[in-house]
């Protein structure tokens, strides 16, 4: 069937017109409304055991707070507690968690990738990265502080 050279020209006019919007992404959301922190906007903390890097708040002030720590391989903490609830998500590599005053890593419990954690406020607790890795992603309110709570 012939192609009538008005339609066809009303078609490629459309397409000109859409083409510079066809595969380009939105630009980024208004801050007021929605707020979008890239991975390479993250700033983390070096530190010898772990990298940390706060995502939201502050847990040294009142609200809410969200950091996330990266374990290196063998780092980990003694037993201590917190104030508060602390809300836990293991997003890759293994934790190894183990609580009491004790230190003892051949009584920890290994939680993978995908793991949601509750460590519930004033109770001791200890964790570590044995041979990998390990992010986790930890909301709470503040402030908060960790009080050391091992028995040697």
């Amino acid at each position: 069937m012939p192609t009538s050279p008005r339609l066809y020209c009303s078609a490629m006019a459309l397409v000109a017109a859409f083409a510079p919007l066809m595969g380009r992404a939105a630009d980024r959301p208004d801050p007021k409304l929605r707020s979008v922190t890239l991975p390479d906007e993250i700033h983390w903390r070096k530190g010898a055991n772990a990298d940390t890097a706060v995502i939201q708040g502050d847990p040294a002030k009142a609200g809410i707070y969200i950091q996330l720590i990266r374990w290196h391989p063998g780092a980990g903490t003694r037993p201590h507690y917190h104030p508060d609830d602390r809300y836990i998500w293991v997003l890759s590599g293994t934790w190894w968690v183990g609580s009491g005053p004790k230190y003892d890593p051949t009584a920890s419990y290994p939680v993978s990738a995908g793991t949601f954690i509750v460590d519930h406020a004033n109770e001791i607790h200890w964790d570590f990265a044995k041979d990998e890795d390990c992010l986790v992603y930890i909301v709470g309110m503040g402030p908060t502080k960790t009080v050391q709570a091992e028995t040697k």
